[in-house]
């Protein structure tokens, strides 16, 4: 990396802290705020901290900090661009429906979608499956689509910008509240738009620096198969975990370890953004099946790869004694 590219880099990344701190500033001290475009923006950055979308920066950080400068920064705004899109299509669903109706269904798929997706990605990564994915050739040149890591973060983006829907954040449902009061689609795109771009913007500013602090060090140079299995593992259980929304609802997450510690710690130290059980009831969401069986079905799908990845590692082994 020439230090052009490095001190071009630490500039945004700079640029983007400051931003998502006087935001999350104006948006916990400014609690009569108006909906509308800053608004969104505010509540997209504050959405980082929620748990139902914090698991966001362990997908797109993981993809993107063993790449070149260039190509982490383009696979973490493609990621960007999903997000944005897919809550472009929320609030353009709700401006035309004028409320929160049916939406649940929509995130439980959308969920179920968005971790087979991830637990794909992880067994391609692995190398147990071949996938191709050139969604992005119109989109990108040639030379930037190796790999398709592109189409990779641009789809998880898509199928994962749906995060946080379901949690009940203050600021976001004021947000849905005014789209729908307005019923106007284009507003709705719009806002929503920008409450994605709010949201990614936390996110491209991790992966700038996880992409400053590993190429500083060479570590992915020296250790570029064992990121690439990390990276894989990672995303084989971020999509099991992922998956079992949709059969067990929301209750599922609600009732975790990982989401009840999380709320609590936002709830306490910034409670205007934290999620809010009134705003819960209000929406009527519906709870699921809290028991032990999704851990048992994230166990079985986990596993299975385990065993899978463990047979064929040991087929290639014996296949390079025999070589040898």
């Amino acid at each position: 990396m020439t230090s052009k590219i490095r001190n071009s880099l630490i500039i945004f990344s700079f640029l983007l802290l400051s931003i998502t701190i006087i935001g999350i500033f104006w948006l916990v001290t400014t609690p009569g705020a108006q909906a509308g475009l800053i608004f969104a923006y505010a509540a997209g950055l504050s959405m980082i901290f929620l748990p139902c979308t914090l698991p966001l920066v362990f997908v797109i950080v993981p993809l993107a900090m063993k790449q070149s400068p260039l190509k982490g920064l383009t696979m973490a705004l493609l990621f960007g661009l999903g997000l944005a899109i897919t809550l472009s299509i929320y609030g353009a669903a709700v401006a035309w429906v004028g409320g929160y109706i049916g939406m649940n269904a929509i995130i439980r798929w959308m969920f179920g979608i968005a971790g087979a997706m991830a637990f794909v990605f992880g067994l391609s990564e692995l190398k147990l499956l071949a996938l191709r994915l050139p969604f992005m050739a119109k989109v990108l040149p040639t030379s930037l689509q190796k790999g398709g890591n592109y189409s990779k973060s641009f789809f998880m983006g898509l199928f994962l910008g749906n995060a946080g829907v379901g949690c009940p954040n203050p600021a976001f449902y004021v947000l849905l509240t005014y789209i729908a009061t307005v019923g106007t689609v284009s507003d709705g795109v719009l806002l929503g738009v920008v409450h994605g771009l709010g949201r990614a913007t936390p996110l491209i500013f991790l992966v700038i620096l996880a992409i400053l602090g590993i190429n500083t060090m060479n570590w992915v140079s020296r250790s570029q198969v064992k990121v690439e299995r990390f990276m894989a593992w990672g995303l084989v259980g971020i999509g099991a975990y992922l998956f079992q929304y949709l059969p067990f609802k929301m209750a599922f997450w609600e009732g975790s370890i990982f989401h009840v510690i999380w709320n609590n710690i936002v709830s306490k130290t910034l409670p205007s953004i934290a999620e809010s059980e009134r705003i819960e009831e209000l929406l009527n969401i519906q709870g699921g099946t809290a028991t032990i069986l999704p851990w048992v079905f994230i166990g079985l799908m986990v596993g299975a790869v385990i065993i899978w990845d463990a047979f064929v590692q040991r087929k290639k082994l014996s296949q390079n004694q025999v070589i040898q």
